[in-house]
């Protein structure tokens, strides 16, 4: 695959800290956005150029991915308790990071960049803002041509399932890291990413 230019947002995340140094050893070029001050320096040590920027900020997010020129943006953005236990107590916050979020860096993208890659997920959840969120940012991704990952719950090192799989459908952390590298060249659609393999 031909050396890309890549913005990561959400690069100090359970994923987007595998997929940074993925990426760089594959010789992309990255740009890791973070929100917090605190983990730039993390993202360079992975091996990515650090970007502080809130998402919400949608004028200080499209003039750092126009000032980058990426050829992609990778969005891997949540909002998610450390714990699962605050998980329904986080559900507006996560809910809007896929809704305002997912808009935001698509009109940051539309000003320079034609690809896009989505972080979406692949179990169904009951109705309410957090499935009509999900639904908005697959229908948003798909719209500007780009791809939607549905993964599989997440487990491993530093999920909320470390030491054992959860029911499915699920997907190692390392697994979707690896598998995100491969699809970067992915044609426009859904493809769903789990341990039983893509769909």
């Amino acid at each position: 695959m031909t050396a890309l230019r890549i913005f990561l947002a959400g690069a100090t995340g359970v994923i987007g800290t595998r997929l940074v140094p993925l990426l760089a050893t594959a010789g992309h070029t990255v740009a890791g956005m973070s929100r917090t001050p605190a983990k730039l320096e993390l993202v360079r040590q992975l091996g990515g150029q650090p970007v502080l920027c809130d998402v919400h900020d949608a004028r200080a997010l499209r003039e750092a991915v126009v000032g980058f020129g990426p050829d992609l943006v990778l969005h891997q953005l949540t909002d998610l308790p450390d714990r699962a236990e605050d998980l329904p107590a986080g559900r507006e916050a996560n809910a809007r990071i896929r809704v305002d979020g997912t808009a935001n860096l698509i009109a940051a993208a539309a000003a320079h960049c034609p690809r896009l890659i989505a972080q979406s997920i692949a179990w169904e959840q009951p109705p309410g803002v957090g499935a009509d969120a999900v639904q908005t940012l697959e229908q948003a991704v798909l719209g500007f041509g780009g791809v939607v990952l549905r993964y599989g719950q997440f487990w491993g090192p530093d999920t909320y399932h470390q030491d054992s799989a959860p029911d499915g459908p699920r997907v190692h952390i390392d697994t979707a890291a690896a598998r995100t590298v491969e699809l970067l060249d992915a044609p426009r659609g859904i493809i769903t990413v789990t341990d039983e393999g893509d769909q």
